[in-house]
């Protein structure tokens, strides 16, 4: 059940209703409900995989429950690499298994040796890494002694399937959404109307901005021989616009949805495009993942806290497994290992805290000096969003080749439609909504201090009505692969 669908249009008031109007008076049925209807919203993808969801929240509740009734730190390691190594083997044989046989038989190849690897004929359940990670941190926690073990199995299961994240996050933690999850909610108008002012924004930058630039993508990207320099580079940008609008869209829709039912989820994105530097983007992009890698693999490994070496060796493994997180291909290898490349300067130097503050601050306009380090980082980002659009090495290499040609300085060939005459005209709308609330948890997070009513209620008026005429081009939310 896609977000930007009919079905969910339906879906959403009927939860709400239900939600706000019938179970308000009591705790446990509001969270019973929470629960069938995320299971619901699930099974509508594919139900048979509802039962991979249900067994790995029962695995780790019962994990958790067990470790904290271990006498011995011995039977209290067994449950945890149990529940590890069992989450960590569905994701695996799920997500990995064939990168690795087919891998296995190239290397072989290589050697003279021909093998014919047996591979699964199996779909990726949707959503598998986000809530396998929501399993995963709750049982480090209680491994750590973090936090008290969840003795509600009801409550356990909505933390790791409430709908608004479960196909693609943000990846919460059970010291953040848990408490919210036993606490009772009150029904706050302006809160609603703020998460319903969440959920446009981030259906304008899926349907408007994701959608129409993807069409432009994937012409370019699926005929990368056909294409000049020129029109390559486009299209390259093309994606960038693309991932950001799809992801962070999605984010939107689930945060604003989330406030509806009185629940805060964790921010996911902070205008990461007006980063400074590769490090600034990383604290601003998929947060909630490169909080999780930080905290359950950076630092575990010794952090910031160690020598330089290990410092670079710390960074080089998180980056490369990121890539590897977003899907089993060399090419999502080599867009981490892009990334961890870019950001050694600063960690060499000391300079990644550096940059915390929001980009001019205050002020309408960057510096030139500010307006120069947020283009040489968004190019950098660009180059590297074609190893993660390109379906092979190969193709990656082929394409780069080609932008970095004469043909580069020729005019690019976009197809002339009324689509891509708007076009340009919503991505400037766009950057200018995002550049003036980027000091907002969300772009339009405080429009309403800032513009008169008339500005602001047609700026609303203008994005309802463009949702409405070009949600016919959806298509689904990219990150609902990994």
């Amino acid at each position: 059940m896609l977000f930007n669908s009919l079905n969910f249009l339906i879906f959403l008031p009927i939860v709400f209703i239900l939600y706000w109007f019938v179970t308000n008076k009591n705790l446990k049925l509001q969270n019973l409900l929470l629960l069938a209807s995320s299971y619901f919203f699930y099974a509508c993808w594919d139900w048979r995989f509802l039962f991979l969801l249900i067994f790995s929240t029962f695995l780790d509740y019962f994990t958790g429950l067990k470790m904290v009734e271990s006498r011995t730190i011995k039977i209290k390691k067994f449950w945890f690499w149990l529940s590890i190594g069992v989450n960590i083997g569905f994701l695996g044989v799920f997500k990995y298994y064939n990168f690795f046989a087919e891998s296995f038989a190239e290397a072989l190849l290589t050697l003279g040796v021909t093998v014919n690897p047996w591979t699964l004929n199996i779909i990726l359940p949707v959503g598998i890494s986000f809530y396998t990670f929501h399993g995963l941190s709750y049982v480090i926690d209680i491994y750590k002694d973090r936090i008290k073990v969840e003795k509600n199995i009801v409550d356990y299961a909505v933390f790791v399937s409430f709908f608004p994240l479960l196909v693609a996050g943000p990846i919460e933690r059970a010291t953040h959404l848990l408490p919210q999850i036993k606490k009772e909610r009150t029904f706050d108008v302006s809160n609603i109307i703020d998460g319903l002012r969440q959920i446009a924004w981030g259906l304008f930058k899926k349907i408007i901005i994701a959608d129409l630039c993807a069409q432009n993508a994937d012409l370019i990207f699926n005929a990368t021989t056909d294409q000049s320099g020129s029109t390559l580079f486009v299209g390259a940008l093309f994606f960038t616009l693309q991932i950001y609008g799809d992801f962070s869209g999605y984010s939107d829709i689930a945060l604003g949805t989330a406030r509806l039912f009185g629940i805060e989820l964790l921010k996911n994105f902070s205008f990461p495009y007006f980063s400074r530097d590769i490090s600034e983007f990383w604290r601003r992009w998929h947060i909630s993942l490169s909080n999780w890698f930080r905290d359950y693999l950076y630092i575990p490994l010794g952090g910031s806290k160690v020598g330089t070496l290990k410092k670079i060796r710390n960074t080089f493994i998180i980056f490369l497994v990121s890539g590897f997180w977003h899907g089993a291909n060399w090419t999502f290898l080599i867009w981490g290992l892009l990334n961890a490349l870019y950001i050694m300067p600063s960690i060499i130097f000391n300079t990644n805290r550096m940059k915390l503050d929001v980009v001019a601050k205050g002020k309408t306009f960057p510096s030139f000096k500010e307006f120069f380090s947020i283009l040489l980082t968004f190019c950098l980002t660009v180059f590297a969003w074609i190893f993660f659009r390109s379906e092979s090495v190969e193709n990656a290499c082929f394409f780069i080749k080609n932008i970095f040609s004469i043909s580069f300085f020729t005019l690019p060939k976009i197809p002339d439609t009324t689509v891509n005459f708007l076009l340009p005209i919503f991505i400037f709308i766009f950057f200018f909504i995002e550049w003036i609330g980027r000091e907002q948890q969300y772009a339009l997070g405080n429009l309403d201090k800032r513009w008169p009513k008339v500005i602001r209620h047609t700026l609303y008026y203008l994005i309802l009505i463009s949702i409405l005429l070009f949600n016919g081009r959806s298509s689904q939310f990219i990150y609902f692969q990994f």
